[in-house]
């Protein structure tokens, strides 16, 4: 049986709730000068991403008209997380967090540069822009497991749920600004330009990560190089429900539900004949409502399993009903609150499974559960894709909402079973309550 701080917790129970010794203010965790200093960083770099995001995708369909090539690239950025994720956890578990990141972020950069260098020249071709995507995906899985380990030893475990809320903040809020960057620029002088940007941003985090006090962070016990640490890793996660449940949802809503991009980019130029500044418009907009969810999350500073379910289904359902809203501004409206729902899951999960898996397993969890969330997407975009050029931007936006709900609902009725409760709606959302029988026995 573990000791981890989840370790009593069970599906069977009303909700799964993580709280910390004391409550948290919304940006509690920013106090800390390590923390700070990465939050900067980390802003300042996301923001670059998500140009990069906006001027990839758009450079792909002007390059070939088709949403399926938009898949295809987000495909390949995801791939290696979806056949190497789980050995990213093991050597994050294994070596240290601060150098590697340092490693990472400087690769980050590079790719960036190397894509604006072939943009800016007038020779990219979309194969350019498939090996960017992957050789970006390669490096994610190591990048990704060392920085959501590195919150915990940057933060300690009473701040950790507050600060993976604000990195998703963080995420958020640069989310508002990269978007609307990138459709001026690409609008302006093309995609080169956003891309370069993104290359030279990295230099912040970099800055960020070699300014820390090493002195001040909570290091973790790194694990000694050995056999049988991936198997380790499975099973500790086979054996303990708690961190069952939120993976297999993420894994259903990523692969399905967060296929932004080709559904964004197909009613862009086929439902509402837009151009890169439409597009960067409904991304900012997807961003408003996923900081909203964030910066909620951070208030809240704990986790609920009804929270999750909840959050879950409405995203589900909120994506059926926006794939089929008659006008512009009502299907952009829409997309705020599928954005603070969506998040609402995401944040959701990752911290109730980060704050239920003993620090020495966090590496390997956390590459598990990004290799899920993300990893599943080589499967679904390509999917998505095919359903929204073969049957129009609303049927695939559609189909990827009723599987969100679908799983949404089905762990709620597995939950139930498996804990002996009843699913009900209130005000609340869902709500798992103990059956007659449970009492009974209870009693």
């Amino acid at each position: 049986m573990s000791t981890g701080t989840g370790a009593d917790s069970a599906p069977g129970h009303t909700s799964t709730t993580t709280r910390p010794a004391s409550r948290n203010s919304m940006f509690s965790s920013l106090k800390i000068r390590n923390y700070r200093l990465f939050a900067t960083g980390q802003v300042v770099s996301n923001t670059g991403t998500w140009m990069q995001r906006i001027a990839q995708d758009w450079l792909v369909l002007s390059l070939t008209g088709s949403a399926s090539a938009v898949g295809i690239t987000i495909a390949l950025q995801f791939l290696p997380m979806l056949v190497f994720g789980l050995y990213g956890g093991v050597l994050a578990d294994r070596l240290p967090k601060r150098p590697l990141l340092l490693a990472t972020q400087g690769a980050m950069g590079l790719t960036g540069v190397a894509l604006a260098v072939l943009t800016l020249a007038g020779h990219v071709q979309v194969w350019h822009v498939y090996l960017a995507a992957f050789l970006l995906g390669l490096v994610t899985v190591l990048d990704n497991p060392a920085r959501q380990t590195f919150v915990p030893e940057m933060v300690g475990k009473d701040q950790l749920a507050n600060a993976v809320s604000l990195n998703s903040a963080n995420f958020q809020s640069a989310r508002l600004v990269g978007p609307a960057i990138a459709g001026v620029l690409i609008t302006a002088v093309g995609s080169g330009w956003a891309f370069l940007l993104n290359g030279l941003s990295f230099a912040a985090p970099i800055a960020a990560l070699l300014m820390m006090r090493t002195r001040e962070l909570h290091p973790v016990e790194r694990q000694p190089r050995g056999k049988g640490q991936l198997r380790e890793g499975l099973r500790y996660v086979a054996g303990r429900p708690e961190l069952v449940w939120p993976i297999v949802l993420v894994g259903f809503i990523g692969t399905f539900g967060f296929n932004f991009p080709i559904w964004l980019s197909a009613f862009v130029g086929d439902v509402f004949h837009g151009d890169a500044g439409t597009y960067g418009l409904f991304n900012t907009l997807i961003a408003a409502g996923s900081l909203a969810g964030a910066l909620l999350a951070a208030r809240r500073g704990h986790s609920r399993l009804r929270v999750l379910v909840t959050a879950a289904a409405l995203f589900g359902g909120l994506l059926v009903v926006t794939a089929f809203a008659p006008g512009f501004w009502l299907f952009a409206a829409l997309l705020v609150p599928i954005g603070m729902f969506g998040l609402t899951v995401n944040v959701t999960a990752n911290s109730s499974v980060q704050m239920a898996t003993d620090p020495e397993m966090r590496g390997r969890v956390m590459a598990l559960f990004m290799m899920v969330f993300t990893g599943g997407t080589p499967l679904g975009a390509p999917l998505v894709g095919w359903i929204t050029d073969t049957y129009g931007a609303r049927i695939g936006m559609a189909a990827g909402g009723a599987v969100s709900l679908a799983a949404a609902l089905g762990i709620a009725l597995v939950l139930s079973r498996v804990g002996n409760l009843s699913v009900r709606l209130s005000r609340r959302g869902v709500v798992f309550v103990p059956t007659q029988r449970t009492l009974v026995k209870a009693a």
